[in-house]
């Protein structure tokens, strides 16, 4: 009797463990995403076309969408952005959208916590609203896509890709606050390549350019070698102050720097703001 009941136990604890396991026809993707100095990540559900016609047929034009499939699709940021022309608050938000022929309207929408499309739209909870034209992709995009593109230190753009429609919103994020904080805070005891880095920002952000060849000057004194990079950037600098033939100088000394570590980029891009400053 016991062994008939030590079978079943064995037969039944099997057939609770036993699942057949099957491939999502949606596979959940997380995208994590650093745009400047903002972190992104993104969640979604990607359908497949599977020789159907999305918009305008499975994914009727003028109504709400889930923007995906599944669970809502949800976006989280930890800094206050700008999405369109809206400022939004740090934190997670879901990602609803009315296509139109042309045209979305693309929501970011406080109650994530949606299976689909909410049941009643609640006005209130519309964190952001923006209409955007879409685009037309070729090939077509078999599956749903959400990514970012078009970089910038302060923005990208949120794509949203499917069969041949592309819709780009443009995501600014407050990257030059957080550099001039972080410089600010860091030049009471700065290293070497702090005060490269913000030389190099001040230079890329049209700063006060003394200020940059102070702190650049500074931190090549302190490297026991003249790395060509460094001095590349030293150059720039000093042509943008208007000192070209110390520019040149510079740049001479990255240049043969660059040619015997082989960087064919960096004796590229020497050799042409040499031409370009009369050295030759």
């Amino acid at each position: 009797m016991k062994y008939l009941l030590s079978i079943c136990f064995i037969v039944l604890s099997l057939n609770l463990e036993a699942q057949v396991q099957t491939p999502q026809p949606s596979p959940s993707v997380t995208l994590n995403q650093v745009v400047g100095l903002t972190n992104f990540e993104v969640k979604y559900s990607s359908p497949s076309m599977r020789d159907r016609k999305i918009f305008g047929d499975l994914v009727p034009y003028d109504k709400l969408w889930r923007t995906g499939a599944n669970k809502n699709t949800t976006i989280n940021f930890d800094d206050d952005i700008i999405f369109g022309d809206n400022e939004v608050m740090k934190g997670e938000y879901a990602i609803f959208t009315i296509p139109k022929e042309n045209k979305w309207t693309v929501y970011l929408y406080k109650n994530t916590e949606n299976w689909g499309t909410p049941e009643k739209w609640n006005e209130s909870q519309i964190a952001a609203e923006v209409d955007v034209e879409t685009n037309m992709v070729e090939p077509a995009f078999e599956s749903f896509n959400i990514s970012f593109g078009h970089f910038t230190k302060n923005s990208a753009h949120l794509m949203i890709t499917w069969e041949n429609t592309s819709a780009h919103i443009l995501v600014e994020v407050p990257t030059d606050k957080k550099v001039m904080k972080s410089i600010e805070m860091t030049m009471s005891n700065p290293s070497a390549n702090d005060m490269y880095r913000a030389a190099v920002y001040f230079l890329e952000t049209d700063r006060d350019i003394n200020q940059a060849k102070m702190w650049i000057d500074k931190a090549m004194s302190m490297q026991k070698t003249e790395p060509f990079w460094m001095l590349r950037q030293q150059s720039l600098i000093y042509a943008k102050a208007g000192e070209k033939q110390k520019a040149i100088e510079i740049a001479q000394r990255s240049l043969e720097a660059a040619k015997e570590a082989n960087n064919a980029d960096y004796v590229k891009m020497n050799k042409e703001s040499l031409k370009e400053w009369g050295a030759y």
